[in-house]
């Protein structure tokens, strides 16, 4: 089993991570890696359940954060091992995100003793995001041990740029289908074109206007948008069946329920076409209200912003508890052959996870 330093260097833990190759449905090496070290902790309490590898501290402080990161990641393109070149690591998961767990694992260990942390810790490394939700051990933990996941705050250690990307807008994906009667094209009379029956729907969901809203100083910006347009049977052909394929990105003030009604008023289907839900995601209030968001805020110098795509955060928030993403690393080189992260991001988001969380420095 491959040996893991907590106490190295966020950028060689970062790297030494890397260096474990963990597409999803093949995490059991790294998570072996992360338990063993973590059950190396004197003062950690220590579960696995699968590959999703947990732990925290139970000194009764008051407050706890909770560090979560996914430690698989999409399929290799030759780029493990890691390389260090010029100040930015590369490798297949060094900015989605095992840099961000580096970070998250090295904070946990050197504050899970007596008198160092600020707050009680939870850090949870967890399988199966990049893959179906029924893979993902955040899903699983949130449905049978949703006591792991328990706390005043979360940090999700997304790429965001070394910046808080407060909360997450929640995303509806629906089809609109049109059904007609098909008939050769010359004779066109004799059929029903169910493409034209999307044309009412297609030009409201056009001139849709979307709404912007600031939540605890973010803002969210919704969009409802044609993703997908289906309909074709010949050059020569009538089609008898027509789909639009819609997403819906809402603001985290509103409701799943809420979200659906505004959809289903703003879409004012015509007689005939049909509406079926494909997806819904809720989404996540930023929280940064709360006292102990306010902390971290200061930490990194009051540099935040929404998040507009959907993560999961949005867990923790149905449980109750604000949640925000914060990573080094641009996410836009998430899932590339040539996937990098800058070693100071790495180095900044550490120390400034060390301001939030040590109590020397939270006092």
């Amino acid at each position: 089993m491959t040996s893991l330093d907590l106490f190295a260097d966020p950028i060689e833990l970062s790297a030494a991570l890397v260096d474990i190759e963990s597409p999803s449905h093949h995490e059991e090496a790294i998570a072996d890696a992360v338990e063993g070290a973590l059950r190396g902790l004197e003062y950690a309490e220590v579960a696995r359940f699968g590959n999703t590898v947990v732990a925290r501290t139970n000194f009764g402080l008051g407050s706890r954060v909770v560090l979560a990161g996914h430690i698989d990641t999409v399929p290799l393109a030759d780029n493990t091992p890691h390389k260090l070149v010029d100040g930015t690591l590369h490798g297949c998961g060094s900015v989605d995100m095992k840099s961000g767990m580096a970070c998250y694992l090295a904070a946990f260990a050197r504050l899970a003793e007596p008198s160092k942390a600020a707050h009680d810790l939870t850090v949870i490394a967890y399988e199966g995001e990049e893959v179906a939700q029924e893979y993902n051990g955040l899903y699983h933990l949130e449905r049978d041990h949703p006591e792991w996941l328990e706390g005043d705050i979360a940090l999700l250690g997304e790429p965001s740029g070394a910046i808080i990307e407060a909360g997450c807008q929640g995303t509806i994906r629906v089809f609109v289908d049109a059904h007609g009667t098909r008939a050769h094209s010359a004779r066109s009379w004799l059929g029903h074109n169910a493409a034209h029956d999307l044309a009412g729907v297609l030009t409201r969901i056009a001139a849709y206007t979307p709404r912007a809203v600031e939540i605890d100083g973010c803002e969210y910006r919704e969009g409802l948008n044609v993703v997908g347009l289906e309909g074709f049977v010949a050059t020569n052909t009538i089609p008898d069946h027509a789909r639009l394929i819609v997403n819906f990105r809402y603001a985290p003030d509103r409701s799943v329920e809420e979200a659906k009604a505004h959809l289903e008023e703003a879409l004012s289907l015509d007689d005939g076409l049909t509406l079926t839900y494909d997806d819904i995601a809720p989404g996540a209030l930023p929280g940064l209200g709360d006292p102990v968001a306010a902390g971290l805020v200061k930490a990194v110098g009051g540099n935040f912003r929404a998040k507009f795509g959907w993560t999961d955060v949005a867990r923790f928030s149905s449980l109750g508890v604000p949640a925000v993403n914060f990573g080094p690393g641009d996410p836009g080189f998430a899932h590339k052959k040539d996937e990098q992260c800058p070693t100071d991001q790495i180095t900044q988001v550490f120390e400034q996870l060390m301001s939030y969380l040590s109590v020397n420095e939270s006092e």
